[in-house]
């Protein structure tokens, strides 16, 4: 029995060894699949991330580009209103002879970024539109513009943006008419 038992305990413990490889080999497989997928996840976000790094940069340099067109944006004036409403105002018994439309600078006094109890001066842009009109002295012609820029000084368009009109008129003869011609200067009011 003990010469049994001496034959039968290595063969015994061999094959639960045998057992413990064939169990650790399984669970081995099983944790290289995992890793494998593991590995492919991370590998597909990597790509994911790189993309959105790619992105992040694009968006600054867009973000950097639209910051340069709002400034410039920021000075520009859209005219297509402001003519509709000029020709929307304007008496039938006047013709408009010309258009002239001018940017200039002023200065300006703001507070001073740093320390706001403190002012500097800067230059702010302020555009002018200039307006030509005739007509004949029989038509009332100065009655009509009066109402003309007093349509345009309390417009809703131009009312809040306009800082003064000024108006001048000449007389002149026209082919063998007299003909009155009227100078319409609006000032807009400068942007900051």
């Amino acid at each position: 029995m003990i010469v049994a038992l001496t034959a039968i305990l290595p063969v015994l413990l061999g094959l639960g060894t045998f057992g413990l490889y064939l169990h650790n080999k399984v669970i081995v497989s099983l944790k290289d699949r995992e890793i494998a997928k593991s590995e492919a996840r991370i590998e597909k976000f990597s790509d994911a991330l790189k993309l959105r790094d790619a992105l992040m940069k694009e968006k600054i340099t867009y973000g950097n580009c639209l910051s340069e067109v709002g400034s410039t944006l920021k000075n520009y004036s859209q005219w297509s209103p402001i003519l509709i409403t000029v020709v929307e105002n304007m008496p039938e018994t006047v013709v408009l002879t010309s258009l002239e439309v001018e940017r200039k600078t002023t200065k300006v006094k703001v507070p001073d970024k740093d320390d706001p109890k403190e002012t500097k001066e800067i230059d702010a842009p302020y555009r002018v539109l200039r307006l030509g009109v005739s007509g004949r002295p029989q038509q009332n012609c100065d009655d009509a513009v009066r109402r003309f820029q007093e349509g345009l000084r309390t417009s809703d368009l131009l009312g809040p943006t306009l800082e003064k009109i000024n108006v001048s008129r000449k007389s002149k003869m026209m082919k063998g008419q007299d003909v009155f011609t009227y100078e319409i200067t609006c000032t807009f009011e400068p942007r900051l």
